[in-house]
């Protein structure tokens, strides 16, 4: 499986009728595109632990995670016209963002992605 993981942080000054335009874009591209197995959408949360958050250079709003079953479903979600429309929109609104891919195992097969190098 392959994690699709965005970290986002809109721009301050979006109203709270365009961020949730950016959800709705989410969910409906998360509709249309094949092969997205799961589509997560996250808002980070605070909790207070001394040190901890703290300890965070960068504050991310949002996460989102899109899991794939391998890297041909990943190249053609990136490649599909509706998540290059959804990168455009993602640009124009955010603060800043970062995007990642991840092979991910469940704990037990965790060894399996520890490289030979």
């Amino acid at each position: 499986m392959i994690a699709h993981v965005i970290l986002f942080r809109p721009k301050p000054e979006l109203t709270a009728a365009e961020r949730k335009g950016i959800l709705d874009a989410l969910s409906s591209a998360a509709s249309v595109i094949p092969g997205i197995q799961r589509l997560r959408i996250g808002r980070r949360l605070r909790h207070g632990v001394p040190g901890y958050e703290q300890a965070m250079r960068e504050d991310y709003e949002y996460l989102l995670m899109i899991e794939v079953e391998d890297m041909e479903a990943l190249k053609a979600y990136l490649r599909h016209p509706s998540h290059l429309a959804l990168g455009r929109h993602f640009s124009e609104s955010a603060a800043a963002a970062l995007a990642y891919d991840y092979e991910i195992v469940d704990g037990g097969e965790a060894t399996g992605l520890v490289d030979s190098r």
